[in-house]
């Protein structure tokens, strides 16, 4: 992977419209199971230092809305997002990398229920262009896989002939059209 010049300056915000946040996870090995996060926010600060992303979710708008029963135990119970002691989700990039080729990768901190771990992902960043309107986008897309155990949620049930109910490895995916502040 080769390093790109910085590919663009400014301070960006994600437009939420067009950004997406996005969990997955094994659910009874046999399918996964999906759920996105609709209060984010995201922004890019990017100068001759080098590139910064910052974005925070709340926890309860996490997309499960039914039955209520399910999404009071994820939600807000202390097995999963325990949201009403830990309202946000948050993540800090320390070093972003885009590339030249439009690959990225980025490393930073991770925070969910209090508990904050290193992180890494990778994924592509798009070139800036102007929309029909005059506003200049981009847009960056980051995937990984991580433990929930390292963030303290260890639910889990046996199934009966083996094997657990809920994968411990969840993949986080996250695309986000950025518009340029003027």
């Amino acid at each position: 992977m080769t390093v790109a010049t910085q590919p663009f300056t400014g301070v960006f915000v994600a437009d939420p419209v067009h950004s997406s946040f996005v969990f997955t996870v094994k659910h009874m090995k046999v399918s996964l199971f999906r759920a996105t996060f609709e209060d984010v926010n995201a922004s890019v600060t990017a100068d001759e230092q080098g590139v910064v992303l910052n974005g925070a979710a709340r926890a309860e708008s996490v997309s499960i809305k039914n039955p209520p029963e399910f999404r009071q135990h994820v939600v807000y119970g202390a097995d999963f997002f325990d949201a009403e002691n830990h309202p946000e989700i948050t993540f800090r990039s320390q070093d972003v990398q885009l590339s030249e080729d439009g690959t990225a990768a980025l490393r930073g901190e991770l925070t969910i229920k209090g508990i904050t771990k290193p992180f890494t992902a990778t994924g592509t960043y798009q070139p800036l262009v102007e929309d029909p309107y005059g506003v200049t986008r981009t847009a960056v897309e980051f995937s990984a896989t991580v433990d929930r155990r390292d963030w303290d949620m260890s639910w889990q049930a046996p199934l009966p002939k083996g094997g657990d109910a809920l994968g411990y490895n969840v993949q986080l995916s996250a695309h986000v059209e950025l518009i340029k502040e003027s």
